[in-house]
């Protein structure tokens, strides 16, 4: 059976954030671990927010431009702008949203300690770095944006693979049960 390209992936940037990357004390990781639902959880919450903030603040500008150009159009003028819903606004709440839900998704999980909790932000992060690439290619990004965009993700990723061995199929309950 072969690995699929994600579990290929999976592996390789498991040597280099975890295997050959200098380990985090055993304190630190136990308690991110012990602390990494409710985060997920608040930070699902906020990127919702976040999500519903860009979406109103589009709109808000539309309504603006909507305004100047019939101002502009009134005295002569011509029109000043377009649409401010764009391609890369669009895929930036899509971004946002699906992250948000991958992020609460991930509580249950992650609270039990399984490997599909930690899989789901693994997934975020994955989809987090390909939204980095694809804007630094828009108006809105730019070779700034990504290398903020690759260097916060490979901090990311950094506490996510040092935490990886906290994760399994299993259940913290049936971890207990399996010591006794």
């Amino acid at each position: 059976m072969s690995k699929s390209a994600l579990e290929s992936l999976e592996q390789s940037l498991d040597e280099v954030f975890n295997k050959n990357a200098p380990q985090l004390p055993a304190g630190i990781k136990q308690f991110i671990v012990k602390y990494l639902p409710y985060i997920n959880l608040v930070l699902g919450i906020l990127t919702l927010v976040a999500a519903w903030g860009l979406w109103n603040a589009a709109h808000t500008v539309n309504v603006l431009v909507d305004y100047a150009n019939n101002l502009s159009a009134a005295y002569g003028g011509e029109k000043i702008s377009t649409d401010q819903l764009t391609f890369t606004v669009w895929l930036a709440l899509g971004v946002l949203v699906v992250e948000a839900l991958l992020y609460i998704a991930a509580f249950p999980g992650t609270k039990a300690r399984k490997k599909s909790g930690w899989n789901l932000l693994y997934y975020a992060l994955l989809i987090n770095v390909v939204y980095g690439i694809v804007v630094a290619f828009t108006d809105y990004g730019g070779f700034g944006s990504l290398i903020g965009s690759l260097i916060g993700s490979a901090i990311g990723a950094y506490f996510l693979f040092q935490i990886r061995g906290s994760y399994s199929g299993a259940s913290r309950s049936a971890k207990a049960s399996a010591k006794k």
